[in-house]
Order: C-alpha cells, then structure tokens, then sequence
C-alpha cells in the first residue's frame, strides 16, 4: 500500500508540475507580445546601447517576431511560480542564442546565452513607446 501511494503523490507532483508550465491564462502570456526596447549595457554605468525586439504570441504560448536584426524561429512563454517568463531562439554566423527573461511589473529582467561567442549576457526590456 505504501508503494501506490508514494506513486500517487509523484503523480500528483508531476501533474502539478505540467500544470504551472502550460498556464491556461493566454492573456498572461500574450501580454508580453508587442514592441520591446531591450538594455544590453553590461554595466549600468556603460554608455546607452539597445536593440529592438518584436514579441508575438499566440494564445498557445509560441513566440514568433524577431531580436537584435534575427528572427525568432522558436520561442515559448509560460507562466509558473507566480511568474510570467519567456524564452527562444535566434541565431547568426557564430551559432545560436538562447534568451529568457520573466515579467516584472513592466520590464522584462532577461539574460541571453551565447555558446558561439562564450558569454552570458544580462538585459532588462522595456515597452516602446510610439516614435521611439
């Protein structure tokens, strides 16, 4: 009897788990869809340097759109743990990039990964306003 219920429980665990992965709130994770402005100083103190990103996310949590002049070709967004958090995939002549980055408030708090060029990057995200 012991055994069934300690596979009960780690079923339950492992239901629960799927179920913060792939939230039902579409408009939780389509609210990071639209036009970023993204930070990429490595120091706060480093003169201005961003780029742009374009978020499109359909009401199944896939990214499309394009960052820093590449288009994301895979991206998913998915909320868990009390956070709406992003991540996806693009690309130039030194390989892939892996981004993520979580919702806090209004700005995303990200970070990018470079195996190519063998760095991690830190970055925050802000809306862009119109005419920026």
């Amino acid at each position: 009897m012991r055994a069934s219920r300690a596979f009960a429980v780690l079923a339950s665990i492992s239901l629960a788990a799927c179920a913060t992965t792939r939230d039902g709130d579409s408009n939780a994770l389509t609210a990071f869809g639209g036009n970023w402005t993204v930070d990429l100083r490595p120091s706060l103190d480093d003169s201005s340097y961003s780029q742009p990103m374009v978020l499109n996310i359909d009401a199944d949590g896939n990214i499309e759109g394009s960052f820093y002049g590449s288009a994301i070709p895979s991206g998913r967004a998915g909320s868990g743990q009390n956070r709406r958090c992003i991540a996806f995939r693009t690309s130039d002549n030194s390989g892939a990039y892996q981004h993520s980055g979580c919702l806090e408030g209004e700005v995303i708090v990200g970070q990018t990964w470079s195996e190519g060029r063998n760095f991690v990057l830190p970055w925050t995200a802000t809306r862009t306003i119109s005419g920026d």
